[in-house]
């Protein structure tokens, strides 16, 4: 069952359930169980790594569990999160699929950061890549331009 997105969580767009559907992904029902994800991202340096994702993300975290962490609340149940890890810095890869991807590629380039990489595979799935100081990679996917027969 797909819910439809908050207003709040400008990585989720209505296209997201039915792309997902299109790759024959099956989600599993677990009676009286709500998932939630926390994706990692280990940093070197915490301020510098806490400036730069507010810059990519566009907002303040969603909450700041210690000194060291930082969490951003995605989507319902989504979360992306750094922490000052130095010695794992630069390991993470993670892909968020956005609803309208060349709209958030601009609102971040606006906000003073480029992509480091834009490919389009060959089912027009495209991906925009991101990295942070450290080397981390964070990925926004966004559906082909054109439906395709």
């Amino acid at each position: 069952m797909h819910c439809p997105p908050k207003a709040r969580h400008p990585f989720v767009g209505a296209g997201d359930a039915p792309a997902l559907g299109r790759v024959g992904i099956e989600r599993p029902v677990r009676v009286g169980m709500q998932p939630e994800l926390f994706a990692g991202i280990p940093v070197r340096d915490y301020e510098e790594a806490l400036a730069w994702y507010t810059r990519l993300l566009g907002s303040v975290p969603s909450f700041v569990p210690h000194a060291t962490e930082a969490v951003w609340e995605l989507a319902e149940h989504r979360f992306l999160f750094i922490a000052e890890r130095p010695e794992h810095a630069g390991h993470a890869m993670h892909t968020i699929f956005v609803g309208d991807l060349d709209a958030m590629v601009a609102e971040i380039a606006a906000r003073g950061i480029q992509p480091a990489q834009r490919e389009t595979y060959s089912n027009g799935v495209r991906k925009t890549t991101y990295r942070d100081p450290d080397g981390n990679e964070v990925g926004l996917g966004g559906a082909p331009l054109t439906p395709r027969q």
